[in-house]
């Protein structure tokens, strides 16, 4: 049994989303330098949590030191992060910034990633540089140790793949062989 774990993240939400496109791409690059570190990458899906709009009514901050959460949710998705020991998680970027559903996410929690290792693998139209830069600097300045490698994943055609983007959540296969030139910089892990 793996000594350390890497929970390996999807924070996409729509119906037709790319995001476990990008993860399934992502997964394997990562699990052959994981496992000879004897590390295990994890899989988490956010949209397996539900999350609403944050709708508790105690701060992240103050879990689990003065308050518990309410909604089962809530305390599902805590639980799920705070079992790892680093993380790598796949953002969208919409409209040049953060998704909402990843922001959401991400507020939920404090206290189970903070202090704790973690990569940002963007993608969109032209990689996700806005929302990893913002990711970023919302996620450091929670308290997480965020690798200064973050991998941009841009689609080879975006006017092109746009339709099957939306529509199917589908990657191209040259957006993918793209992708594949960025692998050594997507191997540059968290560690803690």
């Amino acid at each position: 049994m793996p000594a350390k774990s890497v929970a390996l993240v999807t924070l996409s939400l729509r119906p037709a989303r790319v995001g476990i496109n990008v993860t399934a791409f992502v997964r394997p690059i990562l699990e052959k330098p994981l496992a000879a570190a004897d590390i295990k990458l994890v899989p988490v899906d956010v949209k397996d949590f539900n999350l609403p709009i944050f709708n508790e009514n105690v701060a992240p901050a103050m879990v689990p030191e003065y308050a518990q959460f309410q909604h089962e949710h809530s305390r599902a998705w805590s639980a799920e992060i705070a079992k790892y020991d680093g993380y790598v998680i796949v953002i969208p970027e919409y409209n040049y910034g953060v998704a909402g559903g990843t922001k959401n996410a991400i507020d939920y929690l404090l206290n189970e990633w903070k202090g704790k290792p973690l990569t940002i693998v963007s993608y969109g139209a032209q990689g996700g540089s806005k929302a990893s830069q913002q990711a970023k600097e919302i996620l450091s300045g929670m308290g997480l140790r965020v690798t200064e490698t973050r991998p941009q994943l841009a689609f080879a055609n975006p006017t092109t793949e746009i339709g099957a983007i939306l529509s199917e959540g589908k990657v191209s296969d040259e957006s993918k062989a793209k992708w594949q030139g960025q692998s050594d910089e997507i191997v540059k892990l968290p560690r803690s």
